[in-house]
């Protein structure tokens, strides 16, 4: 009976032992599916994170010149200009036909554009007054800088008459001498003299003097009052 007993409880242990086994994973088996979660969470790390943005580009290098008070600018009108017809405060544009260079370095290049406005307009009077026309510059651009400038005032006047005026006074008092002689000897002669002096002089108030005009494209030269700082590319 006891005999009986012992060999059931050996039984039962070698039924458990072999349930104990079957049930237990290999360890490698389990750690396999936290490798692969793993993995996993660093591929979508991988994915999720945004793409490096390119580096800005470098700026370009520069040097300030300055340009010196008294530098001559030498221009071409892109407006016209006339004592006629322009006001004042309109405005007037050029370009610079010479390049302007500061120690061997361009400091501005032909084509740069400068903008002013008209200071002075007076057409032509009759006898008194003299046509005169005058303007200046104070903006610069220079492909994509712009610059405050100041130059000297430009100023252009028509040329005086008075020989012209003189010599149709004259005219008209040598042709009213000779009429005058003709009718009546001396005495004709000295009347014919004033009376065509005198149409001379009518002729001449009702004649106005020379307009100034400068058409696009007539050539001008501009001086810097004060000195102008350029940014320069340096190459």
């Amino acid at each position: 009976m006891r005999k009986a007993f012992l060999g059931a409880v050996c039984v039962l242990a070698v039924v458990a032992t072999a349930c104990s086994e079957t049930a237990a994973p290999p360890a490698d088996t389990a750690a396999q599916p936290a490798a692969t979660a793993a993995g996993g969470q660093a591929s979508a790390s991988k994915a999720s994170a945004p793409a490096a943005s390119p580096a800005p580009a470098p700026r370009p290098k520069v040097r300030e010149v300055t340009i010196p008070a008294g530098t001559t600018l030498s221009l071409a009108l892109d407006t016209d200009v006339s004592s006629k017809d322009s006001k004042v405060e309109d405005a007037v544009r050029a370009k610079l036909t010479k390049a302007v260079v500061i120690d061997g370095r361009t400091a501005l290049p032909a084509g740069a554009e400068l903008t002013g406005s008209i200071f002075e307009a007076q057409d032509a009077g009759r006898v008194k007054g003299r046509a005169i026309v005058s303007f200046g510059f104070d903006r610069l651009r220079s492909g994509k800088e712009a610059y405050t400038l100041h130059t000297a005032k430009i100023t252009r006047e028509a040329e005086g008459t008075k020989g012209k005026d003189a010599a149709k006074i004259g005219i008209g008092a040598g042709a009213g001498a000779v009429i005058g002689a003709i009718a009546g000897g001396k005495k004709g002669a000295a009347i014919g003299t004033a009376v065509g002096a005198g149409a001379g002089t009518v002729d001449v108030l009702a004649t106005k003097g020379e307009e100034v005009r400068l058409p696009v494209g007539t050539e001008i030269e501009a001086t810097l009052e004060q000195p102008l700082k350029i940014q320069v590319p340096v190459q």
